[in-house]
């Protein structure tokens, strides 16, 4: 084939093998470092890489090896304090065992989740999942069924993977629990999407602590979708509210900072007026005024032990069994929800709608 001038082309597996006179095999096994390869051939195939400036193809080496040192990592979105920690832990873990981690996000429903899945074949070695579409159909359609695969808060029912999840429920009835001993009988629940697995938890656990904490008591549910602005404009609601509640439990702590900042603007003051207790823990949640309230979720960690179980996997796979495990959340009291001191304490402000 002819080259324009000026242009320049990699050299192959193939290129290297005809310059070094051995096979292709013979290449591969060099470049892997196995012991098995005679050294005059290791010379001539080291020398031949040089002069020909070869870079070794992960996908053409993986072909051969059935390897490719990298593990895949499929999450919802990549943005945001709580998924910068998910990706820290699962990335510290993954280089310190000298694993490439490969990101895809999906924002969209199933079929955007299989087709993300399906670009991710042959080259990852395993794969880690974050996503409420998943289920056993859908995995089985769309990955090789021998692929390692570890799934994080995402629902498992007949999957046979193994999982590991936040105990989403029983952390949102701790923290309404906590707000219903402090005195506050209104409790609103800011919620997060419909559909999403941590979400439909919270909002699960917040309604059965609510009916035995406060019986009788009417629910208020705003619904949301994890963002700053949907806790901005819940705030914003709640706060011209006439009938405006004593307390916010917020489905994570970004809806709950949107919040704090709508009723700092409207002065609705925090936690006098109105207790807010948020969900994750962030590292923003502590260095906003007032701290926020929060249902702590070790985030670095739950990406950490998921990668760790896939890498044991990796080495061991007849030798590995599917886990279920589920982290159990604690509660931290800040600011945002402690309870007034006489000298802090003054009567609730109406704040009259606009």
């Amino acid at each position: 084939m002819s080259m324009e001038r000026g242009e320049r082309t990699e050299a192959s597996i193939k290129d290297v093998a005809r310059r070094a006179r051995v096979s292709i095999a013979s290449v591969s096994r060099v470049m892997n470092g196995q012991p098995t390869v005679r050294e005059e051939t290791r010379n001539r195939v080291l020398a031949a890489v040089q002069s020909l400036n070869y870079v070794p193809h992960v996908g053409a080496r993986s072909l051969i090896t059935q390897k490719t040192n990298v593990v895949g990592v499929l999450l919802p979105d990549l943005h945001g304090e709580f998924f910068s920690e998910l990706i820290r832990g699962l990335d510290g873990l993954a280089r310190d065992r000298k694993r490439q981690l490969l990101l895809s996000s999906v924002h969209g429903q199933a079929d955007e989740v299989a087709a993300a899945l399906r670009a991710l074949r042959g080259k990852v070695d395993g794969l880690v999942v974050m996503s409420p579409h998943v289920d056993a159909e859908l995995l089985q359609r769309n990955l090789p069924r021998a692929l390692p695969i570890v799934l994080l808060n995402s629902p498992a029912d007949g999957i046979g993977c193994s999982t590991f999840t936040i105990d989403s429920y029983r952390g949102a009835r701790e923290a309404t629990k906590h707000l219903a001993r402090r005195g506050c009988r209104r409790i609103a629940h800011l919620a997060g999407p419909p559909g999403n697995w941590d979400a439909d938890q919270r909002l699960r656990g917040y309604k059965d602590e609510m009916k035995r904490s406060r019986p009788g008591v009417r629910l208020e549910i705003l619904p949301g979708d994890f963002t700053q602005a949907a806790g901005y404009e819940a705030g914003q609601k709640l706060a011209a509210s006439r009938e405006r509640p004593d307390a916010v439990f917020a489905a994570n702590d970004v809806l709950a900072i949107g919040c704090l900042v709508a009723f700092r603007e409207a002065g609705v003051r925090v936690p006098e007026d109105v207790a807010v207790v948020g969900f994750d823990d962030i590292p923003l949640a502590s260095l906003v005024s007032p701290a926020l309230t929060t249902v702590r979720v070790h985030i670095a960690e739950l990406g950490r032990s998921a990668m760790e179980h896939l890498l044991v996997h990796l080495a061991d796979p007849k030798g590995t069994k599917p886990v279920t495990r589920r982290l159990v959340p604690e509660l931290v009291v800040r600011d945002s929800s402690e309870e007034p001191t006489d000298s802090t304490r003054r009567p609730r402000r109406p704040i009259n709608p606009r």
